[in-house]
């Protein structure tokens, strides 16, 4: 079997470029085996797959849809609108349809496959994170300790923000969309859940961005000056971004701004602690060589 990264080491010297590929190459295998003992899972639990999680967002009784519809009627009390359902989303839930023969089982596999890819996530980091490891010192894989924790929660918090908050406003703007009364919108079951994993994921994704602001600043690429300089423009940016991954309206592109403004400045909080702890070790190194020399 391939080195471990325990035995990696404690082997002496550094490993070759070969060595190094098959250490990653363990690695991945052991990402791949987990993707798909959660993706067969996923299989099985077909069921549950579909109609408890990724069918859900349709209904009327999801608990994004009704909480939509309450606070709507809340604030309609309180402003005596005339409307109490203007919040009220998802109240006619779209007949999906499958127009390929094979397309339900070929829809089976691609939507197992993503919730293996998500529930495996973890796993994923924990790999990559120990081949990386021993390529780092003492003092920087302390630091660096809880990336594949912080990462984990991170990716998960941006897919449950994407299906609980943007997923119902999709699914109700998308259907319910029309150029004309004249076409009547029948949709295709793999095009309502390819637009639900892909706002998942995205936002998964996305929400990375504290994690990649640190390793970008540990290895010298952007600092928290950079940031604040190019905030304006990471502003626009994050609207762009915003507007591409939800409806063409005003309110889902606000509804994933402010988060992504939010994490934005985390990210500026982080690469200003990561340079602050970057200088204190070298004042203490330059400390320790002065006192060395004397």
């Amino acid at each position: 079997m391939a080195f471990s990264s325990k035995k990696r080491k404690d082997t002496e010297g550094e490993m070759s470029f070969l060595e190094h590929l098959e250490e990653l190459r363990w690695h991945i295998i052991r990402s791949v085996i987990a993707i798909v003992v959660m993706m067969i899972a996923a299989f099985i639990f077909k069921n549950i797959l579909f109609d408890k999680i990724v069918l859900a967002p349709k209904e009327p009784d999801f608990i994004s849809n009704r909480m939509f519809c309450e606070f709507g009627r809340y604030v309609a009390g309180i402003l005596n609108l005339k409307n109490p359902d203007i919040m009220c989303i998802n109240t006619q839930p779209p007949n999906l349809i499958s127009i390929k023969m094979a397309g339900q089982i070929t829809t089976h596999i691609v939507v197992a496959l993503v919730a293996g890819l998500i529930a495996a996530f973890p796993f994923i980091m924990r790999e990559f994170w120990l081949f990386f490891k021993p390529a780092l010192h003492s003092n920087e894989a302390k630091h660096a300790r809880g990336a594949v924790l912080a990462s984990s929660l991170l990716f998960f918090v941006g897919v449950l923000f994407g299906y609980f908050l943007l997923a119902p406003l999709s699914i109700h703007f998308l259907t319910n969309y029309s150029i004309s009364e004249s076409v009547v919108n029948q949709i295709n079951v793999r095009s309502f859940i390819g637009t639900i994993t892909s706002i998942c994921l995205a936002t998964g994704i996305i929400f990375e961005l504290p994690i990649v602001a640190f390793f970008l600043t540990k290895i010298g690429v952007v600092t928290p000056a950079f940031m604040r300089k190019y905030r304006k423009h990471a502003i626009v940016v994050i609207f762009i971004v915003a507007a591409i991954i939800t409806p063409p309206d005003v309110f889902s592109q606000a509804l994933v701004a402010l988060p992504l403004l939010i994490l934005y400045e985390v990210s500026i909080f982080i690469s200003a602690g990561v340079i602050k702890r970057k200088t204190k070790e070298h004042d203490a190194f330059m400390d320790n060589d002065s006192s060395a020399k004397t």
